[in-house]
């Protein structure tokens, strides 16, 4: 096989019980007591992370394991480290498939290989008759991509991060560092490669990888902590708004917004869902929402992506109704 020359360590022990111990209070955390009896998918990439994750619960939960991993076929060696996978998983009695998009990725090219990663996965998960997929992202990764949102400006929904269940998509391994996971994997002689990717300086994240290389003065575990009860405080949010807009008299009305002198916060969620329900995927960056929001209580006329917001006079209440912008005229021949 030519390519990337996977890491062969010799094994220094069995199975390490604290380890497993640690997986499985995780997942009696994010699952419930039916965990041990469930149908897991793995995503394996073939790095350190993915292959101490697939590991792990083959020891943990063996035969209740099938592993995937997904080829974009970006990079020459990707096909020789899928197949380094599949040989692995077959050693250890894995069920594993590749998966391929089948369009080339185009386009922001992290972002569309993630969608396209996760699009594909689903499929394979649900063809499979799996209950989750997991992932390896763990609290190295939680740390950049805190730091790369608060560089966005991002608000409490951003700054939730890396979430641990999201769907039928399970994230086990965030209270972990990434050298825990690698030494995991080499001590259980479980081959793993470096994706050269993640040392491209072309990518955000891989810059920010670099910069934070060998710091000691941000915790990662308690930016993992942090980032948790920041998801609590955005489910809490989304929960009231959803509860403030069932009280509304015109509730069933996916056109109407009303505003009671609500939080800034609590309003800025209330035009955001109402946004997104007429105009599905409809992206909402903060700054511009928050502009959005200055212009309808200005009293003014506001357009976000294909809609009007147009202010009303109710008693009571601040009011608005959404409408579908006209569309442009062209120009006579």
């Amino acid at each position: 096989m030519s390519g990337p020359k996977p890491a062969l360590p010799k094994p220094k022990r069995a199975a390490d019980p604290a380890g497993l111990s640690r997986l499985a209070e995780t997942l009696q955390a994010l699952i419930g007591d039916a965990w041990p009896h469930l149908r897991y998918g793995i995503a394996v990439s073939g790095g350190g992370d993915s292959m101490a994750l697939v590991g792990l619960m083959h020891h943990l939960v063996p035969g209740h394991v099938w592993a995937a991993t997904v080829d974009h076929g970006l990079r020459a060696a990707s096909a020789d480290e899928a197949a380094m996978v599949a040989a692995w998983c077959a050693a250890q009695g894995i069920p594993h498939h590749t998966l391929q998009p089948a369009r080339p990725i185009t386009g922001s090219l992290q972002a569309a290989a993630r969608d396209a990663r996760y699009a594909l996965l689903e499929d394979w998960r649900s063809a499979n008759g799996l209950v989750h997929v997991l992932t390896a992202h763990h609290a190295d990764d939680q740390l950049e991509t805190m730091i790369m949102r608060l560089n966005r400006s991002s608000g409490v929904g951003g700054l939730s991060g890396i979430r641990a269940v999201q769907g039928k998509l399970l994230r086990p391994l965030l209270d972990w560092r990434r050298i825990e996971l690698h030494d995991w994997a080499t001590a259980h002689a479980i081959p793993f490669v470096e994706d050269p990717s993640n040392a491209d300086n072309r990518f955000d994240r891989a810059r920010m990888r670099a910069a934070l290389a060998g710091q000691t003065i941000i915790d990662a575990a308690a930016v993992t902590r942090s980032a948790h009860w920041l998801d609590q405080a955005d489910q809490a949010l989304e929960w009231m708004t959803a509860q403030v807009m069932a009280d509304w008299p015109d509730a069933n009305d996916p056109c109407v917004i009303r505003d009671y002198c609500y939080p800034d916060e609590l309003f800025r969620r209330i035009v955001a869902r109402r946004l997104r329900t007429n105009q599905p995927g409809l992206t909402l960056r903060g700054v511009a929402l928050d502009g959005v929001i200055r212009a309808m209580r200005a009293g003014r006329r506001a357009m976000v992506g294909q809609l009007l917001i147009d202010p009303l006079r109710p008693d009571g209440a601040s009011l608005w109704r959404i409408s579908k912008a006209p569309g442009r005229k062209t120009a006579p021949k």
